[in-house]
């Protein structure tokens, strides 16, 4: 197994400066099945000058609109012909099962073709009213200019997606840094652009790891903005260096996601099951890995037993194992220290307190699920508090904490009790009470009898430690413009506003 050449400076695929490699783990057998260049702070350094060359002198901010959109939908096309070669890549990558990695591929090409649609049918400028025929006033947008971008590990394809293709329909260039954990999809997706028709230096990618490249692409003064998705931690880092050159900055960062239940909605055998079924959806979805993970099920005291023993008992069904094979519903946690800080937190809840309802250790080995894979149950915690840190902090595993109320004031007061403030969930038969709560719940995103869909047409963003700035809908495209006010005087007089 050769080492690939995954840093790409202006127009040339490259090792790393310094020769350092990378292996790539399959999380499902702990098993090396790539190798690629580990960069460092001189890659990243060639890389922002790269971009910086084509954003000043290079073409792409310039290029028509029309070209630029049509670029983004090419490159959407190539993703349709490669979508099963990048779907299971994504699938051995990050430990996601193939139909995920698939749903993925989809749901990237959907990202391009949106902001090309979007980007090409803008108007020329907002005409500001100055109160003369004399004077015109147009605000515009433009590029804004090198855009440094850092993804996180549980959706690298398409997180890169979300930065990328707005970057590219407003004109900017960009340096990319896949975590070093799954890259191998995000190398995939610059292949394709350079293969869709993007000029060189305008799309650039450092493979390496957070506190050397991550930091120069944060700190570096020839940047115009920093864009990263991941963790709390981290993300404020990003943000304190970015600070020291007033760097525009865009922050998606973790969620402790409530997913509020109440007894009118499982009144029905299809309301319950409904519910069920989609709490389920909400905790365990690609192992619990997921920002918007509904971790936090707050359910009506009423319906509790009931709804938590279906829940456990559909657990213990999911089928575990590697992500390639038929019939796998939850794949592996994508290493192993991800596998013992979801352990830590398990433990942790159960010394507090909390009453293990299914789950809660290492599956048995099968020929779908090697023994040296990151496997862990789905994990089910009833009779949990806020005092408890698997409540609290997020887990990023699939582990799932039971809450109960009796008011919709207490549900509110609940489902806001976090310091994060990305997602959240209510299930109820009343309309009145759903526009309610999706009023008071103090999270970016409210989805009502459903969980996890988004739109590309939509904002996607946070309150509280969640992070700042939108991401898709327009909004996503705003964040990688700068707004100027053009304004010209028809009839130009002399001012006088000095003697003489």
């Amino acid at each position: 197994m050769s080492a690939q050449q995954t840093i790409h400076v202006a127009g040339e695929w490259l090792s790393a400066v310094s020769g350092a490699t990378r292996e790539i783990i399959d999380p499902a057998d702990a098993k090396p099945f790539a190798i690629i260049a580990e960069g460092g702070t001189e890659d990243a350094d060639a890389a922002i000058a790269a971009a910086r060359r084509a954003f000043d002198e290079g073409p792409w901010p310039s290029t028509p609109v029309a070209e630029r959109a049509a670029l983004l939908r090419r490159v959407a096309d190539l993703l349709v012909r490669d979508r099963e070669e990048i779907g299971l890549l994504e699938s051995r990558d990050a430990g996601k099962t193939l139909e995920e990695g698939r749903v993925d591929v989809d749901c990237v090409a959907d990202a391009f073709r949106y902001f090309a649609d979007l980007v090409i049918g803008e108007g020329a400028g907002r005409v500001v009213d100055a109160g003369s025929d004399d004077i015109h006033s147009v605000v515009v947008h433009e590029p804004i200019g090198v855009c440094t971008m850092i993804t996180p590990w549980n959706y690298p394809l398409l997180q890169a997606s979300w930065k990328i293709a707005p970057a590219l329909a407003a004109g900017n260039t960009f340096v990319i840094k896949p975590s070093e954990v799954t890259p191998l999809t995000t190398v995939a997706l610059i292949e394709l652009l350079v293969e869709a028709g993007l000029p060189a230096g305008v799309a650039n990618i450092v493979t390496g790891p957070g506190h050397t490249v991550g930091a120069r692409l944060a700190d570096h003064p020839d940047v115009d903005l920093v864009s990263f998705t991941g963790g709390l931690v981290s993300g404020t880092k990003v943000a304190q260096a970015a600070a020291l050159g007033v760097k525009k900055v865009a922050l998606e960062l973790g969620g402790k996601n409530p997913n509020v239940v109440f007894a009118d909605a499982c009144a029905t055998d299809e309301g319950f099951d409904t519910a069920v079924d989609q709490a389920l959806n909400a905790a365990f979805i690609h192992s619990g890995q997921v920002c918007s993970a509904g971790g936090r099920l707050i359910i009506e005291e009423s319906v509790r037993e009931r709804f938590v023993a279906e829940l456990a008992r559909r657990a213990e069904k999911i089928k575990l194992g590697r992500g390639t094979e038929d019939g796998v519903e939850c794949g592996p946690l994508v290493s192993q220290q991800q596998r013992e800080k979801t352990e830590m937190y398990v433990a942790s809840a159960l010394e507090e307190g909390a009453v293990l309802r299914c789950g809660g250790k290492r599956p048995e080995p099968s020929d779908a699920r090697p023994a040296t894979g990151y496997f862990y149950e789905p994990t089910i915690l009833d009779q949990c508090h806020r005092e408890m840190k698997v409540v609290r902090e997020e887990v990023f595993g699939p582990v799932l904490s039971v809450e109960t109320f009796r008011t919709e004031d207490e549900a509110v007061a609940l489902a806001n009790d976090t310091e994060y403030g990305l997602a959240g969930a209510v299930w109820t038969t009343d309309s009145g009470r759903a526009r309610r709560m999706a009023r008071r719940m103090r999270h970016g995103t409210i989805w009502i009898n459903d969980f996890h869909p988004y739109l590309p047409q939509a904002e996607w963003g946070g309150f509280g430690k969640s992070g700042v700035g939108r991401e898709l809908g327009p909004a996503g495209l705003a964040e990688y413009r700068e707004a100027k006010h053009v304004y010209e005087n028809l009839a130009p007089k002399p001012v006088r506003w000095f003697a003489g």
